[in-house]
């Protein structure tokens, strides 16, 4: 897969694993520097009032968050220039949600927004509890793997919402369709999707046809569980102009040790992600043999309901796993409790494994009808499979798988 968007780094079309290291990277021009440095100055001298070197003041300019920043624009393919955003339409922000409680500023009070009805518990109580009251925001949560959703899209819809993978059901929405179909209706329509769980290794939904893009840096992006932040990159410069004036005036911004930090994790991704995928493939197709095991949920299965659409839309599966364990909440709790490699906690994406209990943690904010129409029932466990070695991964979820038969036959 290579990238095509011109850089004026020198690097007109490389492929990913080449555009993780070098995408839209410059030696820093005082020094030589390879990385680029923590700029942590909050304001920059000017020659004379209003005359300087294209940096005022932190919150609008930093070269440590624009070096970021502009690495986000190539990776997701924005096409951008600098002479038409800064940044080439990238921006990063001071957390996932941050990022897109900004984006929502882009609409009008009032505005309806659709929304797919699997997300993550942060994005659906942004929504819902916050915006729906603070912007008067009309949400809609829909299903966009049947064919309802294409009736929820109406002329006067200002943005469609969607996560693929989506989480935790790891639901697979076919972009290009609904992209199709959106604008259809309405041209004017604003279409975002949150590729957190996919990476831009293994999806682009610029390509598709949507107009921004959203990643919590936290998982991914940054895979070292040591930094909080959310980037957003868009391929309309109209789009990047307005999210420029936001980014400043909302002033959420990513702090320069954190884009170093995501920036510096960012190196490492393609073959972090390469073997995530081969990790999750394989124990998923381990989980699916399992007595113990009601039901797999992984696109990379043949069982998946919209694995064809994932073998075409996407590179790689990724590193995300929902199954279901026999018997109630007690089992579930019993194998939480029970596995050692695998970490009980929120957060993925990590080069550590983590694994948690939706119901109870990353969705408890969701009401529970809406939980019980998804799905994300009391047995529901979610993985984030790691770059460790998968036979240990094994060994340890099959221990825990264990200590709940030990714990029935006592």
């Amino acid at each position: 897969m290579a990238y095509h968007p011109a850089m004026s780094d020198g690097h007109a079309s490389v492929r990913h694993e080449t555009a993780v290291i070098h995408g839209g990277q410059r030696p820093e021009p005082v020094t030589g520097a390879v990385m680029p440095p923590i700029f942590t100055s909050s304001t920059y001298v000017q020659e004379s009032p209003g005359v300087h070197a294209g940096f005022e003041y932190s919150r609008s300019h930093n070269p440590t968050r624009f070096a970021l920043e502009r690495m986000i624009a190539v990776l997701e393919g924005t096409g951008l220039t600098e002479e038409q955003d800064a940044t080439r339409g990238g921006f990063a922000f001071a957390s996932g949600l941050a990022a897109m409680a900004t984006l929502l500023e882009v609409m009008d009070a009032g505005s309806r927004l659709v929304a797919g009805d699997d997300l993550y518990g942060g994005s659906n109580r942004l929504f819902s509890r916050v915006r729906e009251r603070s912007q008067g925001l009309k949400v809609s949560y829909v299903d966009f793997t049947g064919s309802a959703w294409r009736n929820a899209i109406t002329t006067d819809t200002a943005m469609v919402w969607v996560e693929t993978p989506s989480n935790p059901m790891m639901k697979i929405l076919d972009l290009r369709d609904i992209a199709d179909h959106a604008r259809s209706v309405n041209p004017g329509i604003i279409l975002a999707a949150d590729n957190t769980f996919a990476s831009p290794v293994n999806q682009r939904p610029l390509e598709l046809g949507f107009d921004v893009v959203m990643h919590s840096t936290t998982k991914y992006m940054n895979g070292h569980s040591d930094s909080v932040g959310g980037v957003l990159a868009t391929n309309r410069a109209d789009l990047a102009e307005t999210l420029r004036f936001l980014q400043n005036s909302v002033g959420s911004v990513m702090s320069p040790f954190e884009a170093y930090l995501v920036l510096r994790g960012i190196k490492t991704l393609a073959v972090r992600i390469d073997r995530h995928n081969r990790n999750a493939r394989r124990i998923a197709e381990w989980l699916e043999g399992h007595d113990m095991v009601e039901r797999v949920v992984y696109p990379g299965l043949a069982s998946h309901p919209q694995h064809a659409i994932a073998a075409t839309q996407m590179h790689g599966f990724g590193g995300m796993i929902t199954f279901f364990i026999r018997g109630g909440l007690e089992n579930a709790r019993t194998f939480l409790e029970n596995v050692r490699l695998f970490a009980l906690a929120e957060s993925l994406g990590g080069v550590e494994s983590l694994i948690e209990h939706p119901a109870i943690m990353t969705h408890a904010s969701v009401p529970a009808d809406q939980r019980d129409t998804l799905g994300i029932s009391d047995t529901l466990i979610r993985l984030s499979v790691g770059i460790e070695h998968t036979d240990d991964l094994i060994a340890d979820l099959q221990r825990a798988f264990a200590a709940c038969g030990a714990k029935a036959r006592a």
